[in-house]
């Protein structure tokens, strides 16, 4: 792990994993729609494309994808979150690791799926290194679907800054995983991005 710490693990309370481990299980349980966003990847990509949910969590979405005919990668720094992942949604390939420092054995993915707030629980100044790590996992014509709130630390200028830095850039953008237009002071977005041609992070 990267010497600088997620928020993940030092912006949260105790016991904050677990909590969010049960949050989703009951909502599961009680029939919620957990899946919107593994939909709008679905309708991005190709039939069997290869997806990483960088970030991945307890897996709902990877395990989304993966029922949708996917190839799926789930990577998430917390344990707790990936072994709640491996119980719940067998199936899909899950592995605990920094995405600042990401360097899967793996052939290139068609597509990463960026959610769930990811961006804002990264360790800070570490989120260029993230979507430059992500980037450098995809095909040359990969794209990278991300979403986050913005009322955090974290702003749409620096994070667009960031996508350059990582040789990105924005395609489309919304206001919410639906594709709601964004709104003039946004406090969530939706980013659609892709690889810029022949670049590599």
């Amino acid at each position: 792990m990267s010497s600088r710490v997620p928020r993940w693990f030092t912006g949260t309370k105790e016991d904050h994993s677990e909590w969010y481990i049960e949050r989703f299980r009951k909502a599961a349980a009680q029939g919620d729609d957990l899946t919107g966003e593994a939909r709008l990847m679905d309708a991005i990509v190709s039939p069997r494309s290869r997806i990483l949910d960088a970030g991945c969590g307890p897996g709902r979405l990877g395990a989304e994808l993966h029922a949708r005919g996917h190839t799926l990668v789930g990577v998430d720094v917390d344990p707790l979150l990936i072994a709640a992942a491996e119980e719940d949604h067998p199936g899909p390939t899950w592995m605990v690791a920094d995405l600042a420092e990401l360097a899967l054995e793996a052939d290139p993915f068609d597509a990463a799926l960026i959610a769930g707030n990811v961006m804002v629980f990264v360790a800070p100044g570490t989120e260029a290194d993230v979507l430059a790590r992500v980037a450098a996992h995809l095909t040359p014509d990969g794209v990278i679907v991300a979403g986050f709130d913005l009322d955090l630390h974290y702003t749409l200028n620096a994070f667009d800054a960031d996508l350059c830095l990582a040789g990105l850039r924005v395609e489309q953008r919304f206001a919410t995983w639906d594709l709601r237009p964004l709104a003039k002071d946004p406090d969530y977005a939706v980013t659609i991005a892709r690889r810029v041609s022949g670049t590599l992070p």
